[in-house]
């Protein structure tokens, strides 16, 4: 189980005001919690923050906490991060404390692969849910899933159900939520359909 180590400090102070003089120094106000955690009000390097965020939001985070009478180590998700939209600065984070004993709750991305046969047929490929819900002990939890549509033909769909299930983890979503669908492309439909009431029209006996 990899896990990437991040250095928290104690927050005692709030406020829209603090929280700018905080973003000014490269701090991101923090908190975190879970259900069996008083919750802390903690402050993170914002770059290294930002490197995390992009190994994925599931990933193990041990923050080490200094501010203390001694350090504390604890082991996290990033459950939420709020991003500034114009400046795309970051502006809050919550971590959410995982414990080893206990089942947690993730959204697990779905990574697809393959070209499908309906695609190759001239179909349309949309992509309609790219991540699942899950449930599992923290050792069994899954980086991703993978989808393979190489089979899916025009007018198909890949759903959860057809996910390979993978030992010690529950699929929370629906079997039949769809994933991935290929529909006939609308413009040959539309001609099709043309195509069809052009020969109506002249099969049709004159009055």
């Amino acid at each position: 189980m990899e896990t990437n180590e991040l250095n928290a400090g104690i927050r005692t102070a709030a406020g829209k005001g603090h929280a700018r003089r905080l973003r000014k120094e490269g701090l991101v106000p923090a908190v975190f919690y879970g259900p069996g955690a008083a919750a802390m009000m903690l402050t993170v390097n914002a770059a290294e923050l930002m490197k995390l965020r992009k190994k994925g939001e599931n990933t193990f985070i041990k923050l080490i906490v200094t501010g203390q009478e001694k350090k504390i180590e604890k082991l996290s998700v990033l459950k939420e991060v709020q991003v500034e939209p114009v400046s795309r600065e970051l502006v809050h984070a919550d971590f959410y404390e995982i414990t080893m004993g206990h089942k947690i709750t993730l959204d697990i991305p779905v990574h697809f692969t393959g070209k499908s046969k309906g695609v190759e047929a001239g179909g349309e490929l949309h992509l309609l849910k790219r991540e699942v819900k899950i449930s599992c002990m923290p050792r069994h939890r899954p980086e991703f899933f993978v989808a393979d549509l190489s089979e899916i033909a025009i007018g198909h769909s890949f759903k959860v159900q057809d996910i390979s299930p993978v030992e010690g983890v529950t699929i929370l979503d629906r079997d039949d939520a769809v994933l991935a669908t290929v529909s006939a492309v609308k413009e040959a439909i539309t001609t099709e359909a043309e195509e069809v009431e052009g020969e109506a029209s002249t099969a049709a006996p004159a009055k």
